[in-house]
């Protein structure tokens, strides 16, 4: 029987590890390589060509979706899935549309993993029922303009109005006036919920 090769990449010791403790014991299953950051994950599946790569979504560098997509153009016949904690990142969304193969939930069942890489080797769809319910019920939050997106970036560090105006060399008005703007965007009363709504959607760029 020929096993699944599979390459693991995270940005914590501790996850790679645990994930390779649970794969090795698979009859099916042979852990080829592993990688702690997305561009070292790309080098490795050129040369490796893994049947399927288990991706932190969120690491240091370059982000799981963007290694997932350079993988893509190095080595074709890999079937990436997604591991993430972050149920409402806009990334995963991203990664919903564009054809990721597989979107599992760090904290689920180690057999919804298993189950979910042995799909994706045969070139199924795996992705989580929890996330599929939670992309179908969440809106789309608009593209932010590059003001917009400095502004939300000095809420979320605490600047007042004042600070950002400064900041951004526009007069308090013009600020208040882009957080009202920002706030209907968000759907957000306050600059509070805003800056929730920012962290739970991974909008940021600081």
């Amino acid at each position: 029987m020929k096993k699944i090769s599979i390459l693991i990449v995270d940005d914590h010791a501790l996850m790679r590890v645990g994930l390779k403790t649970l794969l090795k014991v698979q009859k099916d299953m042979t852990v080829v390589g592993e990688a702690a950051n997305g561009e070292e994950a790309v080098e490795l599946a050129k040369d490796l060509n893994p049947n399927v790569v288990v991706m932190d979504l969120m690491m240091t560098g370059i982000t799981g979706l963007e290694a997932s997509r350079r993988i893509r153009k190095v080595s074709p016949s890999s079937h990436t899935i997604i591991l993430t904690s972050y149920g409402t990142s806009n990334d995963l969304r991203d990664a919903f549309s564009e054809g990721i193969e597989g979107i599992q939930l760090k904290g689920s069942d180690p057999e919804n993993l298993l189950a979910a890489i042995r799909k994706v080797a045969e070139g199924r769809r795996a992705i989580a029922p929890e996330i599929v319910a939670m992309l179908e019920d969440e809106p789309d939050i608009p593209a932010l303009s590059d003001r917009q997106q400095k502004i939300l970036d000095a809420l979320v560090r605490g600047l007042n109005n004042d600070e950002i105006a400064k900041l951004m060399n526009l007069s308090r008005a013009r600020i208040k006036q882009h957080l009202n703007e920002l706030y209907t965007i968000l759907d957000a009363a306050n600059r509070t919920e805003a800056v929730a709504i920012a962290l739970k959607k991974q909008l940021l760029t600081i």
